[in-house]
């Protein structure tokens, strides 16, 4: 290579990585394209632009979530339920392994068995001594019989009438034993406290399951329920705008992000208790250390789009202002 083509050619090595370098800015330059938003903003429906109140709220069952869990611990042998089964009051959702109650619970049975027999024959026993001592006592001679033996008849009466005290309390103790193994085996069972919807199965056949909420409910529940018909919303109220809410009106409620779906929902109930605000808006001006009131409304049957557990907007109606006060008051 000649000296003039060696002195051009870091020139155009520089040339050509530059270019490069300006060719893959523009291919890594972000779309600034306008376009519709694909998830919308809460909108507040034309009748309630002059006076709202607005909040934000979580779609949950009329009954609230109802978490279940066994009385006692022990692996899972059979789960009765699916999520989406409508249950009745009182119907299994799920069985533990219950070897070892109804063990006890057979060998109350036999011992229940047993102590019926034994008064059976304490029975048969005091009655014979009975009808003997009564023979004895209509003889036409009773200075013929020999004392002692008239005392045997006495004392052979009162040990039948005592083997069959004694027999009828060890039924009552295998009776009461058979009810308690029994109650064991109950014990092994989840059944629906309430009518309504299984909303979600958290354990399996053949799974360990703790008994009942561990402190500072850190535990899962086994199962959980709620009855759906219909869906209620809980919306929180900010405590600055408590005093502007119109209690007791409807509420027009929306799935957060599809603001043009709305409903109107029915007041139900308020939660008196005032708590720390758990719902956020995701808006930067928002106050993660204030408090809120708690307010229920019951979605109407037809509504379509909401599930439990999800975010609403909901725009409720605002009282309307205070009138002066007549001239001349203080």
């Amino acid at each position: 290579m000649t000296a003039l083509g060696r002195r051009w050619i870091l020139p155009l090595m520089a040339l050509v990585g530059l270019a490069l370098a300006f060719w893959v800015a523009l291919r890594g330059e972000p779309d600034r394209t306008i376009g519709a938003a694909r998830i919308l903003p809460p909108v507040a429906p034309a009748s309630l632009t002059e006076a709202r109140v607005a909040g934000a709220g979580l779609v949950e069952p009329a009954s609230e979530l109802v978490e279940l869990s066994p009385l006692v611990p022990g692996v899972v042998t059979e789960v009765r339920v699916v999520p989406g089964d409508r249950v009745v009051k009182g119907q299994l959702l799920l069985a533990l392994d219950a070897r070892d109650a109804r063990a006890r619970a057979g060998e109350a049975r036999a011992a229940l068995a047993y102590a019926r027999q034994a008064i059976t024959a304490a029975r048969v026993e005091r009655d014979a001594a009975a009808r003997q001592l009564a023979l004895l006592r209509r003889l036409s001679e009773p200075s013929a019989i020999a004392e002692t033996q008239r005392i045997d008849r006495e004392e052979a009466l009162r040990a039948a009438a005592a083997r069959l005290a004694l027999a009828e309390a060890d039924a009552g103790r295998a009776a009461a034993a058979l009810e308690s193994a029994e109650t064991e085996i109950g014990r092994r069972e989840l059944r629906a406290p309430m009518a309504g919807e299984i909303l979600q199965v958290r354990t399996r056949p053949g799974q360990y399951v703790t008994a009942g909420p561990a402190p500072g409910g850190s535990s899962t529940p086994a199962i959980t329920m709620g009855e759906t018909r219909p869906l209620h919303v809980r919306i929180d109220i900010d405590e600055t705008e408590i005093g502007r809410v119109a209690l007791g009106a409807a509420a027009i409620v929306a799935p957060r992000g599809r603001a043009t779906e709305q409903v109107e929902a029915r007041f139900v109930r308020m939660e008196p208790l005032v708590v720390p605000k758990r719902q956020l808006t995701n808006q930067a001006s928002e106050r993660v250390d204030v408090r809120v009131l708690q307010l229920i409304y019951a979605l109407p049957e037809d509504a379509r789009g909401f599930a439990i557990g999800q975010q609403v907007d909901a725009f409720l109606p605002a009282r309307g202002p205070a009138s002066p006060p007549p001239a001349g008051a203080p």
